[in-house]
């Protein structure tokens, strides 16, 4: 086993940040030695402080400000950093250069990244040459995509002899992500300001159904017929709720429901269904995931509440290390790597 703790970045100190924070502190071999975020409010702060528990035996961190990320994130500094700023690969593709240029692996939350190729295949194909020059790995993950709508999905078809169709639907509750997943909904707008920025191409609403559903095809061997399609219409409350991280009035947009297809030999052959919003139970939602899989055999799969977002990213992330540390040099997905596990030993135990 070796010797040493894993080391661990953490770039981004919002709700997923932090969440990741408390997570590590309670696993065996394993330690945070950086942790940079892009609030000023935070500079200088000491973890410990921020998260609201107590030390316990583990080494001081303050948090630095991402302009200052160079005194943190350099080679030999860490294993891995974990970065949770960005949903798009476009915008986080910076942060992940500067990351891959000092030879650390990186594992991202954003929810492009789990299956760049989707919608950015040519920085897919610039990240997969830095890690490659580098001698280190890069991957997106998370709850979905990275789990549910399309890793459990391709798990399931492992039983069939043929697959016909594919439906994958996730009613879940938004209410454990920060602000930037609430701005993406549209989360708190008036009906009238939500569908003039749908129209307009200015809200992205879930981001992850072209990176599903090329995932899924690509893993069984499906070519598209064409882009992925979607379409999302505003859920609109009647009733005041309140979450961690928005608030929404009666009458004012709480989430969106959101369709996607892909289409294969002429048919829609994976359908995507995923109404999301804050406090779904103040008006009698029930959250779940489900699967039904039509083929030799036919597949119905039901988890129901939903598997939590916010605890289901947390540790996807948490739980991949080891995978992002042990993989190849280069651009890594969900379907490369191993089908990542509760660590509940000696991290440095899966290290190789």
């Amino acid at each position: 086993m070796r010797e040493e703790n894993v080391k661990v970045i953490l770039w981004g100190f919002g709700s997923m940040g932090s969440g990741m924070a408390k997570m590590l502190l309670k696993k065996k071999g394993v330690e945070i030695v950086g942790v940079i975020d892009g609030w000023d409010q935070l500079a200088g702060k000491s973890i410990f402080e921020v998260l609201g528990v107590e030390r316990e035996g583990h080494p001081d961190v303050t948090i630095t400000l991402d302009t200052e990320k160079e005194s943190v994130i350099k080679e030999g500094a860490a294993d891995v950093v974990l970065l949770a700023t960005d949903s798009f690969t476009a915008k986080a593709f910076d942060k992940m250069k500067f990351v891959l240029e000092q030879k650390i692996n990186c594992l991202t939350t954003a929810e492009e990244m789990a299956y760049p190729q989707a919608q950015e295949p040519e920085l897919a194909k610039q990240l997969d040459e830095i890690a490659k020059a580098n001698g280190v790995s890069v991957m997106g993950t998370g709850i979905n995509p990275g789990l549910i709508m399309d890793l459990l999905v391709l798990t399931l078809t492992g039983a069939s002899i043929d697959v016909e169709h594919i439906v994958a639907k996730r009613v879940n509750s938004l209410s454990p992500f920060g602000k930037a997943v609430m701005e993406e909904q549209g989360v708190g707008l008036e009906k009238e300001e939500f569908d003039r920025l749908v129209a307009s191409g200015e809200l992205a609403g879930h981001v992850g159904f072209a990176e599903s559903v090329m995932a899924i095809a690509d893993g069984i061997g499906w070519e598209l017929d064409e882009p992925v399609r979607t379409s999302m219409e505003a859920i609109v409350s009647t009733v005041d709720r309140h979450a961690p991280y928005a608030d929404v009035k009666a009458g004012n947009v709480a989430g969106v429901n959101m369709l996607g297809w892909g289409k294969v030999d002429g048919e829609d052959k994976i359908e995507m269904i995923h109404p999301q919003q804050v406090e779904p139970e103040d008006e009698g939602v029930h959250t779940g995931d489900y699967i039904e899989i039509t083929g030799e055999p036919n597949i119905s799969m039901h988890i129901g509440p939903e598997v939590p977002g916010g605890i289901g990213t947390i540790a996807m992330m948490v739980n991949s290390i080891p995978n992002i540390i042990n993989a190849n040099p280069g651009l890594m997905t969900m379907l490369d790597v191993p089908v990542p596990v509760a660590i509940m030993g000696d991290m440095r135990k899966r290290i190789k």
